[in-house]
């Protein structure tokens, strides 16, 4: 499996679309400023059919170191999780054959979500094909995301 990185991407954009490798790196780079700044403010980020991106707070809890097995505390912390939409399951199980994990049941809580959203903002969603960067949430979100560990 291989590394994709931002400067591919960018690079794969810049060529494909006709436009400066300089200026997609611009709107790429605040693209994700704005996915960070907005999930520093606690909101949640829908791509519709992408995925949904939200923080979490992990509660502190005890562990345990596990070479000298003594207790330790580890103190609470915000994690961002990563849900996958619809379309992004179904076209990654299309391209390898498997069945995508969506975090334990996640897509149909989201997909039922979707459902009962506003309908004007669900058409303005729709405007754009999948794929497109008409407006800055249809596009990749990157990897700017903190997190890791394992869950408690």
């Amino acid at each position: 499996m291989a590394t994709i990185t931002k400067k591919e991407l960018i690079d794969r954009i810049a060529e494909s679309e006709g436009h400066r490798r300089v200026q997609v790196k611009k709107v790429v780079q605040k693209f994700l400023d704005e996915i960070v700044n907005e999930l520093g403010k606690g909101n949640r980020l829908e791509f519709r059919d992408f995925g949904v991106f939200e923080t979490k707070l992990r509660k502190a809890r005890k562990a345990q170191n596990p070479k000298t097995l003594e207790p330790v505390a580890v103190p609470e912390k915000r994690t961002v999780k990563f849900k996958v939409g619809r379309l992004m399951k179904q076209k990654l199980g299309d391209l390898t054959g498997a069945a995508i994990d969506d975090e334990a049941g996640d897509i149909d809580e989201m997909n039922d979500a979707s459902a009962n959203d506003d309908d004007g903002a669900e058409e303005a969603e729709h405007d754009h094909q999948p794929g497109e960067t008409g407006h800055p949430s249809s596009a990749n979100a990157g990897s700017h995301a903190e997190g890791g560990g394992t869950p408690s």
